[in-house]
């Protein structure tokens, strides 16, 4: 098997979203505003777009970091899934359930359900959807070595619950 193993640790963890995942959460949802972590290049619709490393593409914001800026209206996530995934996922939940900043934000993450960051934040989320199969990100041959979700926040209650 032959893959970007970079992409697959924490060493880095940027992958493009699928595109037909992508345009099915943008029917459902109506569009987003916001891709606080996307790539210029593989840009698809939302009125603006960050980089996690830091710049905001709109054409009339100089470069931000889509982590530390805040975030309004709904937002689409799809995080590097690297180390500091958890801040990401923290951004997420604060952004509707603390700030109320946002009215929506869908988070395509790792389903990664014994670390911190899943129990303390995507467990509060409103909606958790598990992906059947592995996704295929950008231009990459192979799936990713993991299962994905795609996590909804967006301040109703969550049914979520732990054993």
């Amino acid at each position: 098997m032959t893959f970007n193993t970079g992409l697959f640790t924490s060493l880095s963890g940027e992958g493009i979203t699928p595109s037909d995942l992508f345009d099915a959460l943008w029917g459902e949802f109506d569009g987003f505003d916001l891709d606080p972590c996307g790539q210029r290049e593989h840009h698809y619709t939302a009125h603006r777009i960050a980089t996690a490393g830091g710049n905001f593409y709109d054409g009339s914001i100089p470069a931000m970091d889509g982590l530390t800026q805040p975030w309004h209206g709904k937002v689409y996530v799809n995080p590097p899934y690297g180390r500091g995934i958890g801040e990401w996922v923290y951004k997420c939940w604060s952004s509707v359930c603390l700030l109320n900043d946002c009215e929506l934000v869908v988070a395509l993450l790792p389903s990664r359900t014994d670390t911190k960051w899943w129990h303390n934040w995507v467990m509060e989320a409103s909606e958790i959807r598990f992906i059947k199969g592995r996704l295929r990100f950008g231009e990459h041959n192979n799936t990713a070595p993991f299962a994905n979700m795609v996590v909804i926040f967006n301040g109703l209650a969550n049914t979520n619950k732990e054993v």
